[in-house]
């Protein structure tokens, strides 16, 4: 279970701090900082439709599509962006085709490094805690 939760946690600063770099980077990927809440609900709703969203397409294009298994996860994070985007909560704002084309790229693209490297760094802090006592 605690296992669970630190995945989850894990994935969830992954995903936020994907669409953190994608507005740094991006002019038509944006934040709107000042409903703060409504993003840290997009993060959320984006980590919860990021996870359905993956198998769900993978399974599809494995059936249907096997040529573009590769691009699932990057496919999987546009639509679960639109999903987040048209959803009337605010917190993120897409006005144009780069952001919308690049800023899947990047979010996919932070996240799966966050999701890798992330675990690395608290594990090593732990580590380090332990052999100390």
């Amino acid at each position: 279970m605690i296992t669970l939760l630190f995945r989850t946690l894990i994935y969830l600063v992954s995903a936020g701090i994907g669409l953190i770099v994608a507005d740094l980077v991006l002019p038509g990927f944006q934040i709107q900082w000042d409903k703060w809440w409504g993003f840290v609900i997009c993060i959320v709703i984006f980590a919860i439709l990021q996870s359905i969203l993956s198998p769900w397409i993978a399974k599809l294009a494995d059936r249907y599509a096997p040529v573009l298994m590769g691009g699932i996860g990057i496919f999987s994070t546009l639509v679960a962006l639109i999903v987040v985007v048209l959803l009337p909560i605010g917190g993120l704002r897409i006005v144009d085709v780069t952001g919308w084309l690049l800023g899947a790229v990047i979010v996919w693209l932070i996240s799966a490094i966050g999701t890798v490297l992330l675990p690395l760094i608290f594990l090593k802090r732990e580590v380090k805690e332990r052999r100390k006592r």
